[in-house]
Formats: structure tokens, C-alpha cells, sequence
């Protein structure tokens, strides 16, 4: 114990100033950043990796970007103003179709729109590669942007475009012209007193403007029918276009009684149709689950707690490697069939963090396909068992938002240092504080 108070300070002093120094020293040897990438033995690294970024230093900002990453370097960037980026995809023609939501002030909203102070432009934009040019567009407004953002679009064998609509529940396609030529409302199919709600429940509608469903993926299956992922309510859906009827359901609402729900919000289901399988980012329970579509049994998982941290995408890709969109540790990663990280690639801006939200692997479809989970070979270590639906504790939470919105060269061991550092500076606070209580009682 210091025996006098000037003693005490002069210790915390000095033991501040170690910190400040030690966390100089920290940040210059950091990595510089700019992507690094990482490849030990991919059999896909050399190719090119398709990359969506939300946003750049929270979840807040407007700055999303989509990049092709091919050894190692950026070789493309789209970078749209005052916009975040989620679904991306390399289509036929050799252009980019990105999914792109972006903020508008309230004086370049429309009118029914801008009372709010703010608006989105929900926009899916097809890029020649060559020149950046925006060669066709179809958009919409919504009333902010939270919540509101366009999460998905495909391009279908007939040319036309299949959207899911986040703010408006809907799903639909459109044509060339941008005339919409087939519908889905959430609200007329899985509300109460439909079919689906009777036998499955769900969170209700809570107002127009509410995140009721966040629809957040679709995908044309072999047989037609269209796979929704619908993420509040912890379910796949196969929905028949033709008579607009759910076909099947993989998963159930958490929170209703007598459910038993293997899904946890999940983005980006790609479904192996030759396996029976379909692959699902599982998103709140940190790890890539791939379930059996029939009886919904696990067949292959990968995550958990200190493995991935709020995973948005996983594609199944044709040699066994599995590629994963690890949001909240601001990667994208390839495993190989064993859990070994063989690729990764870290988008950054300055000093700031990307926060993925895609990623394919070029030269391969939209949804590539690959050997069932049951063929691959997971090691104990790394097949999800610490994971479960229990997500990350309040330690690892705060640790991924800390980093979040700190610049980019600070990782664990920095973030100690700066921990410490503030612990330091309350106790120097704290001990002039007392000393003033004290000097104010006499």
C-alpha cells in the first residue's frame, strides 16, 4: 500500500505515462491496413473474392463499399456516396449487381417520405466493371433507413430481378422496364390468424414502420419455388410463386412456448439442393450451421464463442472450404475441410473497420455448391460445440463493439493497454476527488 496520497498520484502518473508510451509503441508496429490478406493453402485464394461492406466504423455510418480482392490486392472498388452496401453478385455479363440503400436528408426525400428529417433510396444497380458506370437501376424510397435497407437481389434465368424488401415485408421481381411482375406480402401469409401463424406463431406486426420480419435473402431453388430467410422470425420459408402458398418451413419462432427453435436471426441460407442441405449463416448464435431440409437435423456446424463472431454469409464452395462473412471481426475467412482458416481478408478504410456483410467467390455461381457437411472432416476444436444458440457473452460484446468503433490497428492487446490506461485516469480523478470532499469538510 502507497503510505502518502503525492506518493500514490505520482505512481499513477507514471504508470500513465507507460501506458501512453506502450500504446505509442503499439500503434506504430500496428498493420497499416488497407485488406490485409492471408492465404496459406487455399485451392481458390489466387481467384477472385466479391466483397460487401455494410459500412465503415459503426454501424451508423453511410460509407459501404463493395471491393474484388484478387491476390491479396484490391483490384476494384464501388464506392457509392452517402450509401451501404450489402448483397453483391457477379452476374452473367461479367457486371456487378449490388444491393444498395442510400440516406437522403429530408429536403431530398419525396414528400411523403421527408417529414421525418431523412430518408432511403433503396437502389439495386447493375456496374459495368470497366468503367463504374451504372447501367441499369431500380429503386425506391423508404422512410429512414434503419431497418429499411435493401438486403438482397438475383438475378433470374429469365433476365428478370428477384428483391427482397426489408421495409415493406414483400418480396417481388421486377423486369428490365422496372414493372413488377410477381408479389409477396409477409402480412398476408405468416400474421395472426394465417395458416403459418396458427401452427407456428411469431413476433406481431407492431406498427407500419416497425422491423417486423427483416426479410434479408432469396433464392430461386431447382424446383421454382423461392427460399425466403425471415430473420425475426428465425425461419426459411419455400414459397410457391404460382399459387403464392408456403411450401415449407425450416425452423421456428424463439420465444413461443413449446417451440424448440434451431435458427438465431440467420442471414443467407445457400441451399445444396443435390444434398438435401441447406448452409445458414446462424448469426446471434456466432457460428454457420448446415441442416438436413427434411427432418432439420445439424449435419455439419463451425463456430462459437472465440471462433466467429455474428457471421452474415457462408458459401459451401465446390473443393470443400466453406467462405464466411464474420461481421463483427470484420473478416471474411475460407475454411478448409478440417476448421483451418486458409484465406481471410480484413476491409478497412483509413482507420476505420469494415463491417462485411458478403462475400462470393468469382468464377463460381451465385450459390456454387459443394460437398454435403458429412463428407467434411471437423475437428472437435473448431466444429461449434461451445457455440449453441447461447451467443456471445457480455465480455466478447463488448469487446467486438469496443473494437468496433476504435481504429483499426487496435486489437485485444491494445485495447487492454487502453483499458488500464482509463482505469488510471479514475483512479488520478477519483483520488483529487476525495481530496476535495476532504478539504470542503474541514
Amino acid at each position: 500500500m502507497i503510505p502518502d496520497r503525492r506518493a500514490r498520484v505520482t505512481a499513477l502518473a507514471a504508470l500513465l505515462v507507460f501506458l501512453a508510451l506502450a500504446l505509442a509503441l503499439q500503434a506504430a508496429t500496428a498493420d497499416p491496413g488497407g485488406g490485409a490478406v492471408v492465404t496459406n493453402e487455399s485451392d481458390d485464394g489466387r481467384n477472385a473474392t466479391l466483397v460487401a461492406v455494410q459500412s465503415f466504423g459503426g454501424f451508423g455510418q453511410n460509407n459501404g463499399k463493395a471491393f474484388i480482392v484478387r491476390d491479396g490486392e484490391v483490384v476494384w472498388e464501388f464506392d457509392p456516396p452517402n450509401s451501404r452496401v450489402f448483397d453483391v453478385e457477379k452476374l452473367d455479363n461479367g457486371r456487378i449487381m449490388a444491393s444498395v440503400a442510400t440516406n437522403h436528408d429530408g429536403e431530398d426525400c419525396p414528400g411523403e417520405f421527408g417529414a421525418g428529417g431523412g430518408c432511403v433510396e433503396n437502389r439495386i444497380v447493375e456496374i459495368d466493371v470497366e468503367t463504374n458506370e451504372i447501367v441499369w437501376n431500380y429503386s425506391w424510397y423508404d422512410a429512414f433507413i434503419h431497418y429499411h435497407e435493401v438486403h438482397d437481389a438475383d438475378r433470374l434465368e429469365n433476365g428478370n430481378t428477384v428483391i427482397i424488401d426489408m421495409g415493406n415485408n414483400r418480396v417481388f421481381t421486377v423486369d428490365r422496364s422496372g414493372e413488377i411482375r410477381w408479389e409477396w406480402q409477409a402480412e398476408n401469409h405468416i400474421t395472426p390468424g394465417t395458416d403459418f401463424y396458427e401452427e407456428y406463431g411469431g413476433p406481431k406486426k407492431e406498427g407500419p414502420e416497425s422491423d417486423w420480419t427483416h426479410m434479408n435473402d432469396v433464392d430461386r431453388l431447382d424446383n421454382g419455388n423461392f427460399q425466403l430467410s425471415i430473420r425475426n422470425f428465425d425461419v426459411l420459408l419455400e414459397v410457391d410463386p404460382e399459387t403464392n402458398e408456403i411450401v415449407d418451413v425450416i425452423g421456428e419462432p424463439r420465444g413461443v412456448e413449446g417451440n424448440d427453435p434451431i435458427l438465431h436471426e440467420q442471414h443467407n441460407p445457400q441451399r445444396l439442393e443435390e444434398w438435401g442441405t441447406v448452409l445458414v449463416a446462424d448469426s446471434e448464435a456466432n457460428r454457420v450451421i448446415e441442416l438436413d431440409v427434411e427432418n432439420e437435423t445439424t449435419v455439419w456446424k463451425y463456430g462459437g464463442k472465440g471462433t466467429l463472431n455474428w457471421p452474415r454469409d457462408a458459401d459451401r464452395l465446390p473443393n470443400g472450404h466453406t467462405l464466411i462473412t464474420d461481421s463483427l471481426q470484420f473478416r471474411v475467412i475460407e475454411i478448409n475441410e478440417t476448421g483451418d482458416v486458409v484465406w481471410e481478408f480484413h476491409p478497412k478504410q483509413g482507420d476505420k473497420r469494415g463491417i462485411p456483410y458478403e462475400a462470393d467467390r468469382i468464377g463460381l455461381p451465385e450459390e456454387p455448391g459443394g460437398p454435403p457437411g458429412w463428407n467434411l472432416n471437423l475437428t472437435d476444436a473448431s466444429d461449434g460445440s461451445n457455440g449453441g444458440l447461447s451467443g456471445l457473452g457480455p465480455v466478447e460484446k463488448f469487446q467486438a463493439y469496443s473494437l468496433l468503433y476504435l481504429p483499426h490497428w487496435v486489437e485485444t492487446p491494445e485495447l487492454a493497454t487502453l483499458l488500464l490506461g482509463v482505469v488510471v485516469i479514475l483512479g488520478i480523478v477519483l483520488d483529487f476527488a476525495v481530496l476535495g470532499v476532504r478539504r470542503a469538510i474541514r
